[in-house]
Order: C-alpha cells, then structure tokens, then sequence
C-alpha cells in the first residue's frame, strides 16, 4: 500500500508517499480501506521528531479516518463489525495511508446524515472534546465556556456541542474571518485575541464572574490569564502547548476560588481507556450529528501526495475548521 513516511525529522517537505507493506490485523482489530484522513496538530509535531507513536503504534502520521472494513481479526465480535462496514476510527497513528488497522474498541460507525468522506473529520476531535471538557470538567448544562483557537477543528466541533447542551460559548481567533465563522456556528461572544485582552473581555461579559470551564490549546503563556478568567470552582483543561510550556504563575487564586487544572492527551491512552471514550461519543454526540445539531466543518481536501502543502495550510493557521487527505 501507500502511506506518507516521515523521511526526517523537519519541515513539511520530509512528508513523502512510499510504497509500504500492509499492516497486519491483529485478533481484536478491524483492517480499514481508508476513504479519508483528517490533519491534526499532533502530526506537526510527530513530523517534526518531537512526539514518536506510541509503543506498537503504526509509524506513519493519521490520529483519525473514514473508510470501509476489510477484514476483522478473530476476537471481534461480527455483530458489530464485519467486513463491507463504513465506518470512522480514532487511531494512534497510521491514518496517512491507504490501509489501517485499528482495535475495534475505538471504530465508530458513520454518523447519520454525514458521507464517508466527512466522517473522518470528527473521531478526533469528538473524543478529545467529550473526554476533557465533559467527562473530566464536567461541563453541564447552564454553565460557560471558554475555547480558544476557535476556529480550530477542535474549536469548531466544541462549539456546536456546547451549544447543542445548552451551554454559554465564548472563543477567541485571531481574525475578524474566524471570529464570524465561530459565530455562526454558535459562539455567544467572540473575542480577537490580537486587537483585545480576552481576560478583561471575559470579565465583561459575565459580570465580573468569569467562565466555568475553558479549553486551551496555548499552554505556558496563557495559564495565568486562563486563571484570571475563571469563576469559583471553575476548571482548566489544557490540551496543547502552542504558547509553551514552561511559566510563572500566582497559586493563591487557585486556593481562593477552588480552581481546577488538568491536562491530559489523547494518544498515548490505553486500548481500553480510548474504547471507554469512544462508547462515550457515540452516545453522547453521535445523535446530536445525526440530527443536523452538529456538523463536520471542512476546510480543504488534499490528495495523499499534497500531504506536504496540506501541512504547510495547518501551520499557516489560515484555516476553519479541518484540513483532509485523501488517498
């Protein structure tokens, strides 16, 4: 088959198509002929040497994809899966090529409503959102919340969900295109991190209270205006270290207004851990696509071969919602 090999680490031009050898289906996992594959920031830094595959993990880049089932090993239960499904998985790599095989714990079936094309668009960003923001924040019904990047595939995909349960939704981007985009698909208040200060903008909004719980994708250089821009008893959830990693910080306003800060990734999870998130999703989310309350946002599609410029668009940053690859 082919996939995209990282030749070296370094800049998007180390992304060639190679011809590879199949991958091997294991007793608990489903081979997929894969439709479509989805960017996510994590392939930037895989490609760039600084975040490996997990132990066992296929070596090529891809955390998602849509596609068809080919085969299913021994132990998968046929009334589940088997052989001609369409279906969408979360991956821990491998998705930057014509094949993949995956436990099937973490295989999704294809949302109602949504082509197999699209349906590579949300494992991803689905069960990052869910697992952070809703089974660990426990962001419910009534409260606020605050993403940044949101205009990101993550951002985008948080914003309809949120709105969809009934919860307030404040994001910042970087450009008055992106700003409009969120808006439209739900952001109560829309804040340009570039031209405004998102903390006293925050405060604004809610009467001096702040946000219950905020998405951040930043990292060392936000954590104290993160802080600043909570509530009592509010939760942060970094996901991402886009502004760094390392920070100074004043503890005393976690102690006088009971904050919460968590982080975790997606990737290095168990099986086990991903296919309890998965079952999560489907739930939880899968109806709400599947009556329209949540859409894929797709930005641009590129052939397997483009995988290079493809990356070059996700580090412009130019972008809404998520970028493709299509073998």
């Amino acid at each position: 088959m082919k996939a995209v090999v990282v030749t070296n680490p370094g800049g998007p031009e180390v992304l060639k198509v190679r011809e590879v050898e199949d991958p091997a289906v294991g007793d608990d996992e489903v081979l997929i002929k894969v439709e479509a594959t989805a960017l996510n920031r994590a392939d930037t830094v895989q490609r760039k040497g600084s975040y490996p595959p997990p132990k066992g993990a296929s070596p090529y880049p891809g955390l998602e994809c849509s596609g068809t089932i080919l085969a299913v090993g021994r132990s998968v239960d046929p009334s589940r899966w088997k052989v001609g499904d369409q279906v969408c998985a979360l991956l821990s790599g491998g998705g930057y090529a014509e094949k993949v095989a995956v436990p099937a714990g973490q295989v999704l079936p294809v949302p109602q409503g949504v082509s197999l094309r699209d349906a590579t668009s949300f494992p991803e960003v689905a069960c990052t959102v869910w697992s952070t923001v809703f089974m660990t924040s426990r962001l419910v019904t009534g409260e606020s919340f605050l993403i940044h990047g949101g205009s990101s595939g993550i951002g985008t995909f948080a914003i309809q969900i949120a709105k969809h349960l009934g919860i307030r939704v404040f994001v910042t981007a970087g450009s008055e295109e992106k700003l409009t985009a969120c808006k439209n698909f739900g952001a109560d208040v829309c804040i340009n991190y570039k031209t405004e200060d998102f903390v006293a903008r925050v405060k604004e909004e809610t009467g001096g209270k702040g946000v219950d719980v905020i998405l951040d994708n930043v990292g060392g250089s936000y954590l104290q205006r993160n802080l600043d821009s909570l509530a009592t008893d509010g939760r942060l959830f970094i996901i991402g270290f886009q502004g760094g990693t390392v920070t100074e910080v004043n503890l005393s306003c976690l102690l006088a207004r009971r904050l919460t800060v968590q982080a975790a990734g997606l990737r290095g999870r168990n099986p086990e851990n991903k296919a309890m998130i998965v079952r999560e999703v489907e739930k939880h989310v899968w109806p709400a696509i599947g009556e329209g309350k949540v859409k894929p946002v797709v930005y641009k599609a590129f052939p397997l071969s483009e995988a290079a410029e493809a990356h070059r668009l996700m580090e412009s940053s130019s972008h809404i919602g998520k970028i493709l690859l299509i073998p």
